[in-house]
Parts: C-alpha cells; sequence; structure tokens
C-alpha cells in the first residue's frame, strides 16, 4: 500500500505568505492544510492527522507561542515556529515552549525547503526506531529510551522533543565530547541554515531542568571551545 504523504499543517494570518509557501511544500509532495490564526489551528490539529506544523509567532488574538503551548500539552507533533522578529527571548522562549525548529523572516523559499524536509526525517526516525535499548539509571535520572521519558528522583522531567533529544545523544556515549555542529547533525538531521547557539539555548535548559546547580553543572559538562559531554559513569 502506498504511504500518503506528510500532511503539514501551514499558520499563518498573511496570505501571501501561505501562497508563497505552500506552492514549494506541494511541489516537494506533500499537503498542505492552511489556518489563519490560532484558534483555526488547533481545530484543524483536532481534526486532521497532522505530521508537521509550520507556525507563526505573530498571529491574531491566539498568538504563536499559545498555540504551541496548547499542542504540546497534549501532541509531540513537530513544530516549526515563523518569526519576523530578531531577538533572542522570542528564540528562546518558542524552543522552552516545545518548538523543535525556529526561522526568522525573511527567509529563502530553499532554507524554508530544507528545515521542512529535516524535521520530518528526524520524526520519520524516531517513529522507526526498534525498541528494546535498556533505560539509563545515573543516580536520580532515569532516561527510557523507548518510552522516551526521563524522570528525576521519579518526578518527570518536562523535557521538550529536541532536549530529549540531545540529551539521549549525550547519555548514550558518556565521556564523549560533542561539538555543536555534531549535535545539529544528530538531533535535526543536517547543520544547514541554523545557529550553532541554538544548541547552548538547549543545554541550558536541560541543566535548568536537571541538574541541582545549573551554573555548577555535574551531568552535563562543557569543554570550554570544543564542546559538550555527559558526565563518565
Amino acid at each position: 500500500m502506498t504511504q500518503p504523504p506528510p500532511r503539514i499543517l501551514l499558520v499563518d494570518d498573511e496570505e501571501s505568505v501561505q501562497k508563497l509557501l505552500t506552492f514549494p511544500l506541494r511541489k516537494d509532495g506533500y499537503e498542505v492544510v492552511g489556518a489563519l490564526d490560532g484558534p483555526e489551528a488547533l481545530e484543524r490539529l483536532r481534526e486532521d492527522d497532522i505530521d508537521l506544523v509550520v507556525l507563526d509567532l505573530m498571529l491574531p488574538g491566539v498568538d504563536g507561542f499559545e498555540v504551541c503551548r496548547q499542542v504540546r500539552a497534549k501532541s509531540s507533533v513537530p513544530i516549526i515556529m515563523l518569526t519576523a522578529r530578531t531577538e533572542e527571548i522570542d528564540k528562546v522562549l518558542g524552543l522552552e515552549l516545545g518548538a523543535d525548529d525556529y526561522i526568522t523572516k525573511p527567509f529563502s523559499v530553499r532554507e524554508f525547503r530544507s528545515r521542512v524536509k529535516a524535521v520530518l526525517r528526524r520524526a520519520e526516525r524516531t517513529r522507526a526506531e526498534e525498541p528494546g535499548e535498556e533505560p539509563l539509571e545515573d543516580g536520580d535520572l532515569r532516561i527510557d529510551f523507548d518510552k522516551r521519558t526521563v524522570t528525576l528522583a521519579g518526578e518527570p522531567a518536562g523535557l521538550t522533543y529536541v532536549e530529549f533529544e540531545i540529551l539521549a545523544a549525550l547519555a548514550r556515549n558518556p565521556g564523549r565530547v560533542y561539538n555543536r555542529m555534531v549535535l545539529l547533525e544528530r538531533v535535526w538531521g543536517d547543520a544547514s541554515y541554523r545557529d550553532p547557539r541554538t544548541v547552548d539555548v538547549h543545554i541550558r535548559h536541560l541543566r535548568e531542568k536537571l541538574e541541582n546547580d545549573p551554573k555548577h553543572p555535574k551531568l552535563i559538562l562543557t569543554l570550554r571551545g570544543v564542546g559538550y559531554r555527559y558526565r563518565d559513569r
């Protein structure tokens, strides 16, 4: 049986942007569902099977942050956030709420297509992973790779999709140093068009959620000028 094409929900209140982005997505073989505001996007997600959400930040009524928060409360569907803002706080907040990636306007259609393909490829790879990997237990920390859950002293750590991917990559190879570019490749599938500092944001969030003293980490260590590693066990 032929696999149906991935279905992408495109959320943007500007019809010109809808047309600009819908054309290359359909040319790449994706099915595109449009939404012009937050409530319509949430309704679409309730009614349709969606494989990826492309979500504009500046929406009327219910903004992209709130849509992202509500989606993440119920679903792990990948989210790419579009923002015309350049402030780091907006990018950080979007990532903290669970966005998988973000693109700052203006951007090229080529970059957009690359990001979409990488996120969908990563999601497909995750679904295809074979179960059976033993959970990792390190003190109060427990990582269940099959269930994609992380607990600390028995309580859920509340990691986002990307935070889990970075932690899993590091924890599977304790002591091995990963530079930013390698982590970008491991987590996103490629490093094209991405600011390597994105990794730093996720590492900071991981430390805030897992470390007793995030400013003096014991689990996820920095090798200055090189990269990050999980402590030796």
